[in-house]
């Protein structure tokens, strides 16, 4: 049975442990999101919408058509990407003007384990 200083150790030490490893998860998703979409009168809805399931690095590496985003908003928007209908537009504007087919694809950093 532990004493109640060995539990009060235990206890702290526990939660030294679960806060190491909070702030160390936290801090690699916030660089894991190092991308950001370029500035636009929407893409602060943009960001607010997409990046609700993942971050910006999966938008910054597409290059589609305006008709490709255009399939691909909907598809987000039948999955539940929260979109209001006026603004739909805007979005595919948006994204076909920013990642069109004939723009250079984007430098992704790798990131690689180290051991």
């Amino acid at each position: 049975m532990l004493r109640r200083r060995e539990f009060h150790v235990l206890v702290a030490f526990c939660a030294a442990i679960f806060c190491g490893l909070f702030g160390f998860v936290w801090t690699t998703r916030v660089s894991a999101q190092s991308a950001d979409l370029p500035p636009g009168p929407i893409q602060s809805k943009v960001q607010t919408a997409c990046m609700e399931c993942h971050d910006a690095r999966i938008i910054v590496q597409q290059r589609l058509s305006k008709k490709a985003w255009t399939k691909e908003v909907d598809k987000m928007i039948k999955w539940g990407a929260v979109v209001d209908p006026k603004d739909r537009d805007a979005f595919i504007d948006y994204l076909s003007l920013n990642f069109p087919p004939d723009k250079p694809p984007e430098p992704m950093p790798r990131v690689s384990a180290k051991k």
